[in-house]
């Protein structure tokens, strides 16, 4: 069997890049109907707690916790779980527990829709099973799960559907750009329609989109040969700027990168869909950019802080995340 030549390779995936792939801005702008919400305005940036984050310190899961089932859909181990007060979570180990819970606040903060969500250390969980088709390492003993994240949807609201980056009723809008710019600041780059919700309100309210899984964020621009880069990698993350280039009118961001690793591997599905999806970081108006980014210029340092505070990093991982952060904010109110 002939193997591709990596030269080949890298040659292939940049024409691929340059052909068949229409760029966002040729789709004609729609306006977002009355019936949903992508964004609300936050009168009190300056004042949000983000170490509680959007279900707010009263909103925290009740111990004791006790374990429903196993998740195997996505690419984390993930089970339900049950706590004291009947509500329902979603467990989360691995490496992307701790950066969504820091990018959940972020995204919160500035009146995008964001789960609640909690990270714990160390979380003793009643009748954890013995054994998981996934993550079993992840998984302690004796109940005492390691690096866990509980989240769930915001309260009276129940998962419908998803929605899909090109063809959703915000298209084209200030706010829809404003989550474009959002991803690349955080850094998720792991862009699928699976990882975008619609939520319905249970008392008759605007439907809710939301990015519900933003835990490829703060590591590398894209998938690395590593998932350790990918992903909650603070040395790579500041490493990579935010923004690529800009014109009078538009920004590109050093947003999705091409996941070269892949072409590699022959995960070719992937890469294809890679490809698909680099427009999200390209060709952005640059008054949405600029809009966006007097959002995050609000947020004090003292918050940004609690964000990675909430994740369980350690002090120096977030003061590094805390600057890196703060840095590519100034890049957007440099433009």
């Amino acid at each position: 069997m002939h193997r591709l030549r990596p030269s080949f390779a890298v040659t292939f995936v940049v024409l691929a890049g340059l052909v068949g792939f229409c760029p966002a801005q040729k789709v004609a702008p729609a306006r977002a109907p009355g019936n949903a919400v992508l964004w609300t305005e936050p009168s009190d940036i300056r004042s949000r707690n983000l170490f509680f984050g959007p279900g707010g310190e009263e909103g925290q899961p009740q111990e004791p916790v006790e374990f429903q089932q196993e998740d195997t859909g996505g690419t984390s181990p993930k089970f339900t779980v049950r706590d004291a007060a009947d509500k329902k979570w979603t467990a989360k180990l691995g490496l992307e527990a701790q950066p969504e819970t820091a990018a959940t606040r972020l995204l919160w903060a500035i009146g995008y829709i964001a789960n609640e969500n909690y990270f714990f250390t160390q979380l003793h969980i009643k009748n954890m099973p013995a054994t998981l088709l996934r993550g079993q390492y992840l998984a302690g003993r004796g109940g005492e799960v390691p690096s866990v994240r509980l989240q769930r949807h915001p309260h009276g609201y129940k998962r419908t559907g998803k929605w899909n980056w090109r063809h959703n009723p915000f298209y084209g809008t200030r706010e829809f750009n404003g989550l474009r710019v959002v991803m690349g600041l955080i850094g998720n780059w792991d862009l699928k329609d699976d990882n975008n919700a619609v939520l319905d309100d249970e008392n008759g309210g605007p439907a809710r989109y939301e990015v519900s899984d933003v835990g490829t964020a703060f590591g590398t621009s894209g998938k690395s040969y590593s998932d350790k880069a990918s992903k909650g990698n603070r040395h790579a993350y500041h490493h990579e700027r935010l923004v690529s280039g800009k014109t009078k009118d538009h920004v590109d961001l050093n947003f999705p990168k091409i996941p070269i690793a892949n072409v590699f591997e022959f995960k070719w599905i992937f890469v294809f869909h890679q490809l698909r999806i680099r427009w999200v970081g390209k060709h952005i108006p640059r008054e949405d950019a600029k809009w966006v980014g007097s959002l995050l210029a609000q947020l004090s340092p003292g918050q940004i802080r609690d964000a990675f505070r909430a994740a369980g990093y350690s002090d120096q991982e977030v003061a590094d995340y805390t600057q890196s952060v703060i840095s590519r904010i100034q890049e957007l109110n440099a433009l």
